[in-house]
């Protein structure tokens, strides 16, 4: 009955985005993604007449075997790690605009110059600028971008250079407790070192776009502006996170900072280099956050979850079985339609889902063609049914 309007932006915008913009703004302490403005463009002296400044000589006498550790990973991956600086404009009443961007940090994967650094580094950007440990500036390309994770690929020309690669470990297996090393440009100072531990798995956390993304590692390793896309390595010199926020009441680093686990990365870089974007599975309806008003206004007895607005006529959710809202029992938010009555999703393959972000966050890691066990509630009973899932519709890719 409402084809003509199934997942339109204009009228889910609304219903979905605003609820995720609210969610942003939700916490006391900030987490403060660790960016921070760009400078201006430094002058590009001639390529072939810039030497890097040698580092001092290697000397381990007298060193722990802990300090000998990490001085000669520093030496051999301080090269790996760039510095991403992002310039936008936003565009205001009258068309009016001003300039917007970032500055933060990435690290070269491969030795086709394609670099791992934050979303957020280079969500605004119209021109991406990658600069090199010599101080050599190249324009760089967005190749992908996944704000669930809050993680982007760009690539630049390396021109024939050899450049160092940091290689990706794995996030399995991290211990509280073990030791861990953070490179980055923190304040514009670049290639900085700071050393710390694991102090926490699993946390979630909530991006700038609003998406909880889950099982982050928190570390005490000093992380402030400037960081954001830097690599977290282990003793052995592997990447096992990518730095992206800190939790502080002021804005610089409290020893409390957070790294996207590498594993998610690695399981998003094949999409993020042959689409642009993460290929994740979605069930075919228009999902609408449970809030105590909404409860209050439709006699729900349920506070949390999320409403079945509407089913896509003839998608593989209404072949499972999941029920939408009555046509002639909606509730008018703005430009917004939401329509009472629709089955209420209380869980996604066994994971609560309390609201968009639970709901986001479920099919997070899944794919076209996956099947999910979907938990609701409809009227007085509890219902488990499954459903394949399909290619996530335009509107709903951010």
């Amino acid at each position: 009955m409402h084809t003509n309007r199934f997942f339109d932006r204009k009228f889910l915008a609304p219903a979905v985005l605003a609820i995720l913009t609210l969610l942003a703004g939700c916490t006391t302490v900030p987490f403060v993604p660790v960016t921070q403005p760009p400078p201006p463009p430094p002058p590009q002296p001639d390529r072939a007449s810039v030497k890097e400044t040698p580092l001092p000589p290697l000397r381990l006498e007298g060193l722990t075997d802990d300090e000998k550790n990490t001085v000669i990973l520093y030496r051999a991956l301080n090269r790996g790690v760039v510095n991403v600086t992002s310039v936008g404009a936003t565009y205001m009443w009258m068309s009016q605009s001003y300039p917007t961007g970032g500055m933060g940090s990435g690290s070269i994967i491969d030795e086709d110059g394609l670099v791992l650094t934050n979303y957020h580094v280079i969500s605004s950007a119209e021109h991406v600028t990658v600069i090199l440990y010599d101080g050599l500036a190249y324009p760089a390309q967005i190749v992908g971008v996944d704000p669930e994770n809050d993680l982007a690929l760009v690539r630049f020309r390396p021109e024939g250079r050899k450049l160092t690669v940091i290689p990706l470990g794995s996030s399995d297996g991290l211990q509280v407790g073990q030791k861990v090393l953070a490179l980055g440009n923190p304040y514009g100072l670049e290639r900085t070192l700071t050393t710390g531990v694991i102090s926490g798995l699993k946390r979630p956390l909530q991006t700038e776009q609003g998406f909880v993304a889950q099982d982050h590692i928190q570390t005490d390793a000093s992380i402030n502006p400037g960081n954001s896309g830097g690599p977290l390595l282990d003793s052995e010199g592997k990447m096992i996170g990518i730095n992206t926020m800190i939790l502080s009441p002021s804005g610089g680093s409290v020893g409390i900072g957070f790294a996207v686990p590498v594993n998610v990365a690695k399981r998003v870089i094949p999409d993020l280099k042959a689409y642009g974007r993460v290929n994740r599975g979605w069930i075919d309806i228009i999902p609408v956050p449970i809030t105590e008003s909404l409860a209050r206004h439709a006699g729900l007895r349920v506070t949390a979850g999320v409403l079945v607005s509407e089913v896509k006529p003839g998608s593989l959710a209404e072949e499972a079985g999941i029920r939408g809202g009555q046509e002639g029992h909606a509730l008018n938010r703005g430009r917004a339609s939401i329509y009472l009555g629709g089955d209420i999703i209380v869980a996604v393959n066994g994971e609560p889902v309390t609201g968009l972000a639970d709901y986001f966050g479920a099919l997070e890691s899944t794919e076209p063609g996956d099947e999910v066990v979907v938990e609701v509630l409809r009227g007085d009973m509890k219902i488990k049914l499954s459903v394949v899932l399909a290619e996530r519709p335009e509107s709903m890719r951010w």
